[in-house]
């Protein structure tokens, strides 16, 4: 028995390598890639260990470094913002839709719901917030489109309040004499850290990734987030290749350049994520309920 019990654990771990060795093949390609001269890319393809090392795509870069620094800031004001936001007012209102007792529950989750499905459009939406919240060019307009708070999300953590929390301790809680909003910070947050950690994670990958709609609202490059940034740096790169007028500049590294914009956008999320793994598995012991 014990023997077996090993070998199970060996194929366990064995499995689990293999499968983080594919996980992290594509970003290791994407580091070698960024870091390889443009010419080898070309003729050769891409590579897991570069065979001409070539730091050009990211002395490119270099050359526009303010501009990326302040992205870099925008972004992260926008991400923290956002995030912190979006997921108090979706526990909010995640909460008392959990509670059976609430009136007009079912109609409220429809509505939740329904904007799942449908939205007003891109035209409708684009008008409400340039012309009468005037949103366009400023910081609100890469937080709140949108972005705010997912219908998804707020089913997700409802589901959570409703299966997870026990009503034996809110009922108690009652008992003692405490109000809702006391029983929701003390006692429902607490033991809701797996779904707080996990929504959290996923509004702050949202709003990092998001670049559409700095896109649709932002025209001043004072309020471009990093994705905009980069994709703007970009197009002035492909833009000085096709130019026939601009000869010097012919040999810009595009194909590595791509890679090394994809890598700076990437590479602090995958640092951040290892210090954001210690509130899932605490998480996931603060929340057990003894029987």
């Amino acid at each position: 028995m014990p023997s077996s019990g090993k070998f199970y654990q060996w194929t366990i771990n064995i499995v689990m390598l293999v499968f983080t060795f594919f996980c992290i093949m594509p970003f290791w390609l994407l580091l070698s890639a960024s870091l390889t001269d443009d010419m080898e890319i070309i003729r050769h393809g891409y590579a897991f260990f570069p065979k001409a090392v070539s730091f050009s795509a990211y002395e490119y870069l270099w050359t526009n470094s303010a501009n990326i620094l302040r992205a870099y800031g925008i972004t992260i004001l926008v991400t923290v913002v956002g995030t912190a936001v979006g997921l108090t007012l979706t526990a909010l209102l995640a909460y008392p839709l959990s509670r059976t007792e609430m009136p007009f529950r079912k109609i409220l989750s429809f509505y939740v719901f329904f904007t799942m499905l449908f939205n007003g459009g891109l035209v409708p939406t684009y008008l409400l917030y340039t012309n009468y919240f005037n949103f366009k060019n400023t910081i609100l307009a890469l937080i709140i489109p949108s972005l705010l708070m997912n219908g998804f999300f707020v089913i997700l953590m409802r589901t959570f309040f409703a299966t997870s929390i026990p009503k034996p301790i809110i009922e108690s809680a009652y008992i003692d004499g405490a109000k809702e909003w006391k029983i929701f910070a003390k006692i429902v947050l607490p033991l809701s850290t797996p779904v707080l950690a996990t929504v959290g994670l996923f509004y702050t990958i949202m709003y990092w990734n998001d670049w559409f709609n700095g896109l649709i609202y932002i025209t001043d490059s004072r309020y471009f987030s990093l994705q905009n940034m980069l994709n703007r740096i970009l197009l002035d790169a492909q833009f000085l290749q096709s130019s026939t007028e601009v000869v010097a500049t012919s040999h810009l590294p595009l194909t590595s350049m791509r890679m090394a914009i994809a890598a700076i956008g990437v590479v602090p999320l995958l640092v951040a994520y290892p210090f954001f793994q210690k509130y899932f598995v605490k998480g996931l012991t603060v929340g057990a309920v003894k029987g």
